[in-house]
């Protein structure tokens, strides 16, 4: 069977990249990358989405300082006890912050009818693994402990996240099963990466050429986890011994994305393990298009599919 076309938008935004190169990101320091990451955001994203409200916390963070928070209230959302979708940004944990994700947050928060609430994790490689994790994890708790003052109701807590923050939102649920909490009832993975410096077919067909690279993932994980053991689960969810009994996930995979084959493995091993996963690939698209809604239609209508999914679980 042929492999479906690169959709030719997202042809025109790789041939643009081309004639217009940036550095590599392993060619410049983290803060030079973060600031090509918020320009880049700021180009594709729409920008000025009306929201109910935003408000940013501090709260405190593991091992002492404070962990930034960022929650959006829909348009129709008042005061009234919300869904709560805890929202873990991508940019390999090394790049990516609240403003990058702002956009598809307010539109998750407007089209699900929930509160999101966006985690500001420390990022690598000043903090390394698993100083993320242990972020996302505590955000995650904070937020079903502090639900009545947030108007979030505590029984409809899902996580959510894009690439690294897909990671880490598979990661926030082994960890929510190992301790008993809190209770997330559903986890919406996009183009997450669940294994260390994987090497399948999708990674090494898409290496280079399709905006994120090969070389790029592995310079992102020894950044983050240059040390550690590739088995271990909270950077590797996809060797986590028993996914049975995790919350019910949505797995959203692109057909030119590096991480297509361990995003589509987890999503197997988690059907395989009795959990309902939903998996949906979109074959024209390559990593990172949800945060390209200002200018790839399929990426508007992907975050409507996912909100679906997200109101269809919040309303039993």
């Amino acid at each position: 069977m042929p492999t479906p076309p690169l959709d030719p938008i997202v042809k025109g935004l790789l041939d643009q990249m081309v004639a217009n190169p940036t550095p590599k990101l392993w060619e410049i320091p983290p803060a030079q990358g973060r600031e090509l990451y918020r320009v880049i955001a700021q180009t594709l994203e729409p920008q000025g989405i009306a929201i109910g409200k935003t408000e940013n916390l501090s709260i405190p963070a593991p091992g002492g300082g404070e962990l930034k928070l960022r929650v959006y209230t829909p348009v129709a959302g008042g005061s009234t006890a919300l869904p709560g979708i805890v929202y873990f940004h991508g940019g390999g944990w090394v790049i990516g912050d609240l403003d990058t994700h702002d956009a598809l947050c307010r539109t998750l928060a407007n089209e699900v009818g929930a509160r999101v609430v966006s985690v500001d994790y420390r990022l690598a490689p000043e903090n390394k693994f698993p100083a993320a994790v242990d972020d996302c994890y505590a955000a995650t708790k904070w937020v079903e402990e502090n639900a009545a003052q947030l108007a979030i109701d505590p029984n409809r807590i899902a996580v959510a996240g894009d690439s690294a923050g897909g990671n880490l939102a598979a990661v926030v649920c082994l960890m929510a099963k190992q301790k008993g909490s809190p209770r997330i009832v559903y986890q919406l993975l996009i183009y997450p990466a669940t294994q260390w410096k994987a090497e399948t077919e999708s990674m090494n067909a898409f290496a280079e050429g399709y905006f994120l690279e090969k070389r790029t993932m592995h310079w992102f994980f020894d950044q983050y986890a240059p040390t550690c053991d590739p088995k271990d689960w909270r950077v590797s969810p996809l060797a986590a011994p028993d996914v049975g009994g995790l919350p019910r996930a949505y797995v959203v995979t692109a057909g030119f994305d590096p991480l297509k084959d361990e995003g589509k493995a987890y999503a197997d091993k988690l059907n395989r393990a009795g959990v309902a996963a939903v998996y949906v690939d979109y074959p024209g698209m390559i990593h990172g298009f949800f945060n390209m809604s200002g200018v790839v239609p399929t990426a508007r209508e992907a975050i409507a599919e996912v909100a679906r999914a997200l109101r269809k679980t919040f309303e039993g």
